[in-house]
């Protein structure tokens, strides 16, 4: 490298380290791969034509699973690019580019996957390239919450940003917290981190699952009993509200207890004394409490199933934790961090997630929410093994959720249907026109992201990129 390809080369480095952790630049694409099989790295930039086209694309894409891969050419054209997608790259941008475009790709993509310190790079692409804009446009990476407490929940967006805020605020007070949200939303975490950035940290987090619990113990379980109160109370035994002193109690699934322990539960919240099962002397603690459901309160309420006198003592302190799929941006980090977990548990080699993976995950509206995303993983891991988690490796159900392979069409019922009514032919939409409503409405869905979009309309990302050429030519 010569002296003034050094000093642009120095340039490019200390342009990018404001936003970037040690960023390489390669002029060698062979060096820039060898030295990948020793040290991975977040986001490689190539140059198509120095690396050697789609094939060499391909190694890179192999050998850096995890990594996001920004293709450039000097060669621009829609065809070039579904090309480089299909080798590997996830977004493509044509020379020359500014350093504000290659951010804002790179932004882009990292905002779908893991957040961590960034290291780029990059092979085949010259200094004049990456230093053609001279604007000082950091990107952005989405803070980590308070590393105290909120170390288990998981989740950079921007629900979950309100969830934290919500937690910290909420943490120093007495009074109580009303957790609500569907089931595998991660109540349990919530309460946890409530409970270690509050005061009471140094005593118990007793919890207590409604639901668990025969109705004909629950009351035993929380307040506890003495000796005699009932058969096989052989010994007297504290209850969670005891066990609480000082403390915490969660009352997890409280939708599930039944009306007359409600009252107890009651009047326990109001002065903070109760009698152990079968005794009659009264004793007093204090304990926070903290309670979960993931029925919608006052419905219950409105049903007769939930009185409406201790919902109004619980429903103090309100946290609404959204489910899954309206904080898709987290699904990949959530999906990274089980993954890595359970491939050190199990002894596998997974380091990530092919492309076609991370759409389909994306794109999918898990009903089960964290813990059914949890779970998949842990079946592909057990399952599976590999440096990169394939599309193949996913279940069928999240593959194709609308259950269509392993339906059988009976077609004596589809001739048995009524006709449908004649329409006029000039309301009939052309298939072309039909195809680019879906398409666009899909990529509306998806903020423009045109992997997630092929992914939720089980098609290729070539396909909407040959589709949008066709429109193009149509209306030019």
């Amino acid at each position: 490298m010569s002296a003034s390809e050094a000093a642009r080369s120095a340039a490019v480095t200390a342009k990018l380290k404001v936003r970037c952790s040690d960023p390489v630049l390669y002029s060698d694409p062979a060096s820039c791969l060898d030295d990948l099989a020793k040290n991975n790295t977040d986001v490689l930039v190539l140059d198509l034509e120095t690396i050697g086209g789609d094939e060499a694309l391909e190694a890179f894409a192999v050998r850096c699973p995890s990594s996001v891969i920004i293709a450039v050419s000097a060669k621009g054209s829609v065809s070039r690019a579904v090309s480089a997608m299909r080798a590997g790259a996830h977004d493509f941008l044509t020379k020359p580019f500014s350093l504000d475009m290659l951010a804002s790709k790179i932004s882009f993509q990292l905002d779908q996957r893991k957040p961590m310190p960034i290291a780029i790079q990059a092979a085949g692409v010259t200094p004049e390239q990456l230093l053609q804009d001279q604007s000082d446009t950091a990107i952005r990476l989405p803070r980590s919450p308070a590393a105290s407490g909120l170390e288990k929940l998981i989740g950079r967006s921007s629900a979950m940003t309100v969830v934290y805020d919500q937690i910290k605020r909420m943490a120093p007070s007495q009074a109580p917290v009303f957790i609500t949200g569907e089931s595998g939303t991660g109540k349990e975490l919530c309460a946890n981190a409530l409970h270690s950035l509050s005061e009471r940290k140094s005593e118990r987090l007793v919890t207590i699952n409604c639901a668990a619990i025969p109705r004909d113990l629950i009351e035993s379980e929380i307040f506890g009993h003495v000796r005699g109160a009932f058969t096989g109370a052989t010994d007297s035994r504290a209850g969670a509200a005891e066990q609480a002193d000082g403390g915490t109690l969660f009352l997890d699934e409280i939708g599930e207890m039944d009306l007359l322990l409600q009252s107890k539960l009651l009047r326990f919240l109001q002065t903070g004394t109760f009698q152990r099962l079968g005794d009659t002397a009264t004793r007093k603690v204090d304990a926070r409490i903290i309670c979960a459901t993931n029925r919608n309160p006052l419905s219950e309420v409105a049903a007769g199933r939930f009185r409406e006198d201790l919902y109004y003592r619980l429903h103090v302190l309100p946290i609404q934790l959204p489910p899954l799929r309206e904080r898709r941006d987290d699904i990949l980090t959530l999906a990274q961090t089980f993954l890595d977990r359970f491939a050190a548990e199990e002894r596998r080699g997974f380091r990530g997630f092919d492309a076609d993976a991370e759409a389909r995950l994306t794109a999918y509206n898990w009903p089960g929410n964290v813990r059914q995303l949890e779970n998949t993983i842990r079946q592909i891991v057990v399952m599976n093994d590999g440096l990169a988690v394939t599309f193949d490796m996913l279940p069928m159900l999240i593959r194709d959720p609308s259950g269509r392979s392993g339906t059988i069409v009976d077609l004596s019922r589809e001739r048995a249907r009524a006709a449908a009514p004649a329409r006029a032919f000039s309301t009939i939409e052309p298939l072309w026109a039909q195809e680019k409503r879906i398409i666009e409405d899909a990529l509306d869905a998806f903020d423009g992201n045109i992997a997630m979009a092929a992914a939720a309309l089980e098609i290729s990302p070539s396909t909407i990129y040959r589709k949008r050429q066709s429109w193009q030519e149509r209306s030019g």
